[in-house]
């Protein structure tokens, strides 16, 4: 169902004031209006494997119920497997017939995310979608076990290194990568990746791996499209996490009441694992509608930035030809 024009102008709007279109009043909105795309049918993934990592708080719970929800065999990636076996519990109780997996892997070691790639593919011979959902924001800058900058090796370095070794077993299936709406704020610094250069700042580098992926999505999703694998990328809006309440507690007391819960924020994750048709390859999403990828022309990334951008991941992931 195509959007009437007036619609589209509205969500426009909601989606530019930010403070409206990130938080709960958008998202109720945007639903109660004309073209608001249809909820995935209830069995839509029935007997399909899709794997969540970061599945133990947050947005990762609320992803890993919904998918469950829809009869997906849900894998839960997570680095504290005390912390996820409670979390596959809690699941369990509130879906008894959900069926949950757990693994453990630290995604910021590419050692560790190619062991794991490894006992999956060894498991599964069909994955329909991974949903790259686990996130950190150190309070100093701090580096992974192979000496990248945490917050780009968890949220870039990590995930694309899995869907590398998983792309047989992900044959025409589907990648979700959780950005966040924080990165319009921050240009690709392709001259920086690590954050080695000026004061570190938590939110800033956060931001900035945000704005990496979205950055570097085109050119993943037309490497994976070889493999008939669909890339997307979505920002939650504001949503009332783990990482919002212990990083930035001044910006939840100011905006608690209208910070979205962590099942509005998944939604979209869901939405785009579980809808058909599958959605374009390559687009950045929010509240189920493709959205751009800049709002300020100081964010712009030339084709020089992007190309070196793509250099250093490539190398950073052991990308081969």
């Amino acid at each position: 169902m195509s959007r009437p024009l007036p619609v589209r102008a509205l969500d426009t709007v909601l989606d530019r004031t930010l403070v409206l279109g990130y938080t709960t009043i958008g998202l109720r909105v945007r639903r109660a209006l004309p073209g608001w795309p249809a909820d995935p049918a209830p069995d839509a993934l029935a007997g399909k494997d899709v794997l969540v990592t970061g599945a133990s708080s947050g947005l990762g719970v609320a992803t890993a119920e919904g998918l469950a929800s829809l009869g997906a065999r849900v894998h839960l990636v997570v680095r504290d497997e005390a912390k996820g076996a409670w979390v596959r519990d809690e699941i369990a109780g509130r879906l008894p017939d959900a069926s949950l997996r757990l693994w453990r892997c630290d995604v910021g070691d590419v050692e560790d995310v190619r062991r794991f790639a490894a006992d999956v593919a060894a498991e599964l011979p069909s994955i329909h979608a991974i949903v790259h959902n686990a996130g950190v924001m150190p309070p100093e800058r701090t580096e992974s076990a192979q000496g990248h900058e945490l917050s780009m090796a968890v949220h870039v370095v990590g995930p694309v290194v899995m869907t590398e070794a998983l792309r047989p077993q992900l044959a025409g299936g589907r990648v979700v990568l959780v950005s966040s709406g924080g990165m319009y704020g921050q240009a690709l610094r392709a001259d920086d990746p690590e954050y080695r250069r000026g004061d570190y700042s938590p939110t800033t580098s956060y931001a900035r791996s945000k704005r990496m992926q979205v950055e570097m999505l085109p050119l993943l999703a037309d490497r994976w499209s070889l493999h008939g694998i669909t890339a997307a990328a979505m920002h939650p809006g504001w949503a009332d996490t783990p990482g919002v309440q212990e990083s930035l507690p001044r910006f939840r007391t100011v905006t608690r009441p209208v910070l979205r819960d962590d099942a509005q924020g998944a939604d979209t994750s869901v939405w785009l694992v579980g809808t058909e048709p599958t959605p374009p390859t390559g687009r950045f999403w929010h509240d189920r509608v493709e959205r751009p990828v800049n709002l300020l022309p100081t964010t712009r990334a030339g084709e020089e930035a992007r190309a070196t951008a793509w250099a250093w991941l490539r190398v950073a992931a052991g990308l081969s030809d």
